[in-house]
C-alpha cells in the first residue's frame, strides 16, 4: 500500500479535491478562518499541520486541532518561532509541533517532534 502524498501548501486556501486522504503542511495560522477551508474542502484530508500564529488571544491560532478533531481529520499545530508564517516549506523542514489533536495523538503524533518526523509518522515511516 503507498503511503498518503505529502502536500505542502503555503496556504490552505489552495486545498481541493486533489488533497483528498494526503497528509498537508500548511503555512497557514490555524485559525477559524483558516479552518473553514478544510471544513469546506470537497475531500477530507488525512492530516494537516498549520502554524500556531503564537496561539493567540483566546487561542485564536490554533482552534483548528479542536475543529478537525470533530471531523475526523489529525491536525497538529508547529511553533511559530520555530517556522515562518505562509511557508510550508519552512513548516515542514523546521517546525517542531506545539500542539495535537486527538486524531493525531491516536496516530502517534506528539508535540516536541519536528514537523518532518510527524509527517514520516502519518505516512508509515517515509517523509
Amino acid at each position: 500500500m503507498n503511503p498518503p502524498a505529502l502536500h505542502l501548501l503555503d496556504t490552505i486556501t489552495a486545498i481541493d479535491a486533489s488533497h483528498a486522504s494526503c497528509v498537508i503542511v500548511s503555512g497557514s495560522h490555524g485559525g477559524v478562518s483558516s479552518t473553514g477551508f478544510v471544513l469546506r474542502a470537497p475531500a477530507k484530508p488525512l492530516a494537516v499541520f498549520f502554524n500556531d500564529a503564537g496561539v493567540g488571544k483566546d487561542r485564536a491560532g490554533v482552534v483548528a486541532l479542536e475543529l478537525l478533531d470533530a471531523i475526523g481529520v489529525a491536525c497538529a499545530v508547529y511553533s511559530h518561532e520555530s517556522a515562518r508564517i505562509g511557508e510550508a516549506r519552512d513548516g515542514f523542514e523546521n517546525g517542531v509541533v506545539t500542539e495535537v489533536n486527538r486524531a493525531a495523538q491516536a496516530a502517534g503524533v506528539a508535540a516536541g517532534l519536528r514537523v518532518r518526523g510527524a509527517v514520516a509518522v502519518l505516512r508509515g515511516g517515509e517523509a
